[in-house]
């Protein structure tokens, strides 16, 4: 039984129960199970008229909805393969994606998206709105059988692109089902099989691999799934679906921290006292440093202070936060569990169906880590600390590159360019990326990585720290958002004794305006486009490097004088 039929089956089962919901103007508009395979049917029919062949491509380009996953469902389920394409990206990006897969039909979401492929493609195969399929009153008039096997390639993802072009990602359908039965297992754990049907909030772009993957499984498991369709309502909207857990990024994490260290200054008084003094506490507790009178801060903030912050911010009946796309900075992750709030990481990469590996609910979360191998996955590191994966959930290779897949697919094993280190109970921790490596003039070998995330921690109000310093003789940073030369110089001082000469910081250019998705300077799902940045600002990287080099002339100079 593929996944979709097990989905399929589910819903047919499930009848009127709201299995979907989206949230607009702060009021829910829900969606059966019925309702949703009735748009389903629909949409296949749309399809079927189409005279479309088994295998060929179908661009899925909409922003999240409920008519999104019910065409994203119809595309597998009538045997062709959905390009998924997120909505927010340059149309120039999106092209380029689809002039690699060559799609033999765009479904769009709305007409402005249409359009703009259009004046960016001219020569761009016919497309068609959602308005003109999901038409009022339009019945199915049959039910065919699905038309997928294990073996079918059901999706083709787009990787992040970090060097500047993406890849097409070849997921068939046994790859998604085993990764439906990890994540449903795991559920299982963190709901104990509670009785009543799971809630579940979502605001990332479906058409990312961890996205979707939670999608489906909430479909399977007739979980009620709410959808933010407004990114700046996040914190509202979060408390009125009232969610048992959700997916996150760690950007949204680290905001709502933020957010609630900056309302608690602002409060001040008792309260603003007692998450002090508990908060220092917490810290010391972890470091193994704990100080007499530690847990009588502690308990006044359980009692007072934390129970308020956890309802303000989440709600209620939260059993658990999990996080994925980057490592979560280890001062977020222990924030939250002060509050009481797990916090479950998951490692993973569009060619391992999103998902290496998930902190085990029955297990005690280790901060910083993102758990153990999923079921029937294996993992080891190989040479330069690299992270290698078999198992199920590999990948079969990526679109029209046989060569760039026979690079990360060598014996068995996919090689996913990512530094990490397991410890004796087999959970993992991600160090850094092999292609992030800068090596200096010196020949050091530096992840970049946890050096940025050290600045970033003594420099709140920055937005980014990007280090550069490939065959130079030391490291410098770029560093966006509104600060100072003076703040920057000051984290720097208190970042640098603490690291190896080499890998100190020495030079810094400050660029007030944040990296963008917009600017094409971040992928689509917010990480650094490293490559593309360095030769964006090289005269500015240029000048810091040339700045150091007529210093060091004039000190000369004056020596030998």
């Amino acid at each position: 039984m593929t996944f979709l039929e097990q989905i399929f089956a589910n819903l047919d089962s499930s009848g009127e129960a709201v299995v979907l919901q989206e949230l607009r103007e702060g009021q829910p508009v829900p969606l059966t199970a019925r309702q949703l395979l009735a748009q389903v049917l629909v949409a296949r029919a749309y399809l079927r008229r189409l005279r479309l062949k088994k295998g060929d491509r179908c661009a899925l380009l909409a922003h999240n909805s409920m008519q999104w996953v019910a065409m994203d469902l119809a595309i597998m389920a009538e045997g062709l393969t959905v390009v998924p394409l997120y909505a927010r990206q340059a149309p120039a990006e999106l092209v380029a994606m689809m002039k690699d897969c060559w799609p033999s039909v765009i479904a769009c979401g709305e007409k402005t998206l249409a359009d703009a492929i259009v004046e960016a493609w001219p020569e761009a195969p016919p497309s068609f709105c959602f308005e003109n399929v999901f038409t009022a009153g339009r019945e199915p008039a049959e039910s065919p059988a699905l038309a997928v096997t294990e073996d079918d390639v059901v999706t083709i993802v787009y990787t992040s692109g970090t060097s500047g072009e993406a890849k097409g990602v070849m997921l068939n359908a046994g790859n998604v089902g085993h990764m439906l039965g990890c994540t449903s297992a795991r559920l299982d754990q963190l709901m104990k099989k509670h009785p009543d049907q799971d809630a579940v909030f979502h605001y990332l772009p479906l058409c990312f691999a961890g996205s979707w993957i939670m999608m489906l499984t909430c479909l399977l498991r007739g979980s009620k799934l709410t959808l933010n369709m407004d990114l700046a309502k996040i914190a509202a909207e979060m408390r009125l679906a009232a969610p048992d857990y959700f997916l996150n990024v760690p950007a949204l994490l680290e905001r709502m921290r933020k957010a609630v260290d900056e309302q608690l200054w602002k409060t001040g008084g008792f309260p603003l006292k007692v998450y002090t003094k508990a908060k220092g506490a917490w810290v010391r507790r972890q470091e193994g440093k704990g100080r007499a009178g530690d847990g009588l801060w502690l308990g006044a903030a359980n009692r007072l202070v934390f129970p308020t912050i956890r309802k303000k911010m989440i709600g209620g009946k939260l059993r658990a936060l999990i996080c994925g796309s980057a490592p979560l900075s280890l001062e977020t992750q222990l924030f939250f569990m002060m509050l009481g709030i797990p916090v479950l990481q998951v490692y993973g990469l569009t060619e391992t169906t999103a998902i290496c590996t998930m902190d085990d609910p029955d297990a005690p979360v280790i901060a910083g880590r993102a758990g153990p191998a999923i079921a029937g996955v294996e993992m080891k590191v190989a040479e330069n600390e690299e992270i290698v994966v078999r198992g199920p959930n590999i990948f079969p290779g990526y679109w029209g590159r046989p060569e760039e897949t026979a690079k990360v697919l060598r014996d068995g094993w996919f090689h996913t360019g990512d530094q990490g280190e397991v410890d004796a109970n087999g959970n993992w921790k991600i160090v850094g990326r092999i292609k992030n490596l800068i090596i200096l003039g010196s020949g050091h070998n530096i992840a970049p990585e946890p050096i940025e995330d050290k600045i970033l921690h003594e420099l709140p109000d920055a937005i980014q720290v990007v280090l550069v310093g490939n065959a130079r003789g030391y490291l410098a940073a770029l560093v966006t958002g509104k600060v100072s030369s003076e703040e920057t110089q000051a984290a720097l001082d208190l970042v640098n004794p603490g690291l190896p000469h080499y890998k100190q910081v020495r030079a810094f250019h400050l660029v007030e305006e944040a990296f963008t998705i917009e600017s094409g300077l971040l992928t689509a799902n917010g990480k650094l486009k490293r490559d593309v940045i360095a030769e964006r600002f090289r005269r500015e990287i240029d000048a810091m490097y040339e700045v150091s080099k007529n210093r060091a002339s004039k000190n000369s100079a004056v020596k030998t004088a």
